[in-house]
């Protein structure tokens, strides 16, 4: 059953990563209900592990735009203002990752957790969707200093809060300092490389050796299966935000926070810390 559950990680892993959903979230409450039966170290650096599949496929997708960028960065003001950016807005989650990482997987990593995080970052997307701010920025290359290091702070609710997703906050903090959603999102996906690539990095040198239960095999199953989901979320999402809003995100949340309570009070969801 091993490969099952890697395959199933592993779309819950591509799906989640860089929908405004939370996949860390969504993981912690599948690795209950499946009743995976790994060490819970193993589990931990397998989710690590096939999150880098996600990352991925962000690379993949984007591989010609990355091309041209590293070619003219010397020469290209514009390149050079997008990823100054992106470097200021990764200061503040790798500050609060390094102070406080680990306090935080011991205390907040549970159902419970995430689903308040769920709920309340769902009535938080709506309300912003209700009243959205003028958007005053429409390219990648047009995003201020000012405007990256505010998506930076805000990215750090998801580190300071299991469950809020990295996603939501980033693309969330872009359209209140005035990108426009694709904007936004186009930034969230590119700010995960960074972020999330350098601590998967970060984490599997430090756990690999956890990873024995899981086996190689498995391992490699869930990283192509979460490569592949994510590739296609990537495209999908872009498309769906140049012409929805985030509203249906935003009752997903509070619907699925709700039902995740309701199944920690049935007792089917076990509220115990994963981390």
């Amino acid at each position: 059953m091993d490969w099952l559950y890697s395959i199933i990680l592993g779309i819950v892993e591509g799906l989640t990563e860089f929908l405004p959903v939370s996949s860390t979230g969504h993981l912690i409450v599948a690795g209950d209900l499946l009743r995976v039966p790994w060490q819970k170290t193993t589990l931990d650096t397998f989710e690590v592990v096939i999150q880098g599949g996600a990352i991925l496929a962000v690379v993949v997708y984007y591989w010609r735009d990355l091309v041209q960028q590293a070619r003219t960065v010397t020469r290209d003001q514009g390149v050079q203002r997008l990823w100054l950016g992106i470097l200021v807005a990764c200061i503040p989650a790798v500050i609060l990752g390094a102070l406080f990482g680990s306090k935080i997987k011991a205390l907040l990593f549970t159902p419970t957790v995430v689903a308040w995080a769920l709920i309340v970052g769902g009535v938080l997307m709506y309300l912003i969707e209700l009243r959205p701010r003028p958007a005053t920025t429409h390219k990648l290359e047009s995003i201020s200093l000012r405007q990256a290091i505010t998506v930076g702070v805000v990215q750090c609710l998801a580190l300071l809060w299991p469950g809020f997703s990295r996603s939501a906050s980033s693309i969330l903090g872009g359209m209140l300092t005035g990108l426009d959603r694709p904007t936004a999102t186009k930034f969230s996906f590119y700010l995960g490389i960074p972020v999330l690539g350098g601590a998967t990095l970060l984490d599997f040198v430090k756990h690999r050796d956890d990873l024995g239960t899981a086996g190689l095999t498995n391992v490699g199953i869930g990283f192509v299966v979460s490569f592949i989901v994510a590739y296609f979320v990537i495209g999908w999402l872009l498309r769906f935000v140049s012409t929805h809003d985030f509203k249906g995100f935003a009752v997903y949340r509070i619907i699925v926070g709700i039902l995740i309570l309701v199944l920690i009070a049935t007792g089917i969801i076990h509220n115990v810390n994963r981390a």
